[in-house]
């Protein structure tokens, strides 16, 4: 039976520790499904549809995955989906505190429903979308952690200065 997990996120924007925790993945798992979470209540920089063509065209070299759109309960999404498994990147403690909290209310609510958490390579670990999106928006560029379809779309939003 294939292993099949699902990768949520806001990836707003998807950045190379992101990247990298994709990779990750289908080295471990038969099929990934990378869920793009709409929640307008965070008022993302880049809508769902951006931020979907971004992590196409920064993954479209890699196969055994799909990338999807969700609203409401990630456990509801992997029920549909038929998934094994959520997979979560943590960078630091900080990070697990949180996703180990989330990991366990999933598991409450769908007990068959494994979480794992996946470090990015040790160059990626102080990246985060918020820092990419704080240091962009002062003009100053981020290639080299990001993806260059990222970088583009950064520099279309914040023009050098």
């Amino acid at each position: 039976m294939a292993k099949r997990a699902v990768y949520p996120g806001m990836f707003d924007p998807v950045h190379n520790g992101h990247i990298d925790v994709i990779e990750r993945s289908l080295q471990i798992f038969d099929e990934l499904i990378v869920a793009v979470v709409a929640n307008p209540s965070k008022q993302p920089l880049f809508s769902v549809k951006e931020r979907l063509e971004m992590i196409d065209e920064a993954t479209s070299e890699l196969s055994n995955f799909r990338i999807v759109a969700f609203d409401g309960l990630l456990i509801d999404l992997v029920a549909r989906e038929r998934a094994d498994c959520i997979v979560r990147g943590i960078r630091a403690i900080s990070d697990f505190e949180y996703e180990f909290q989330m990991a366990l209310m999933n598991r409450k609510l769908r007990s068959t429903v494994e979480t794992v958490f996946l470090m990015p390579h040790e160059k990626y670990t102080y990246i985060s979308s918020r820092l990419i999106k704080e240091v962009a928006s002062f003009g100053t560029s981020v290639a080299g952690m990001v993806p260059p379809i990222v970088d583009k779309r950064l520099t279309e939003k914040y023009p050098p200065k």
